[in-house]
């Protein structure tokens, strides 16, 4: 399973998302993809508690741990690999959570346009 490069949305280094709980799709801290990730996990987002209610309508409680997967649940202020596509779903219903712009994978921009992203951006986030 080849991983992409590990550039963000800027043509930069990514950096990581986030340690604990372990995010992203090759659980490396990091918002790397491959095709193996379907979901495209490249947004790097600090979640809310709009967000997480708003996913978990959607049918994925991000909030439930899952000890098999070693996955605690996520509270708000936890930074995780969304997919760009429930982010952008979220974006649209109003509820999308702030996104580090210097570790979201530049995939997503396949998704999500650079514009609407930066919007987002965390508080301190001008990238590259």
């Amino acid at each position: 399973m080849e991983k992409f490069n590990s550039t963000n949305v800027f043509g930069d280094t990514l950096n990581a998302c986030g340690q604990e709980p372990l995010t992203g799709f090759f659980r490396d801290g990091c918002c790397n993809t491959s095709h193996a990730d379907g979901g495209m996990h490249t947004v790097c987002a600090i979640v809310t508690e709009a967000f997480l209610s708003f996913s978990r309508s959607r049918g994925n409680d991000l909030t439930a741990p899952v000890p098999f997967a070693d996955f605690p649940g996520l509270k708000p202020g936890d930074r995780w690999c969304l997919c760009a596509g429930r982010w952008l779903e979220a974006q649209r219903a109003g509820v999308a959570p702030p996104v580090d712009l210097t570790a979201t994978h530049e995939e997503t921009l396949a998704v999500i346009d650079f514009e609407t992203l930066s919007a987002y951006a965390a508080s301190g986030d001008s990238g590259g």
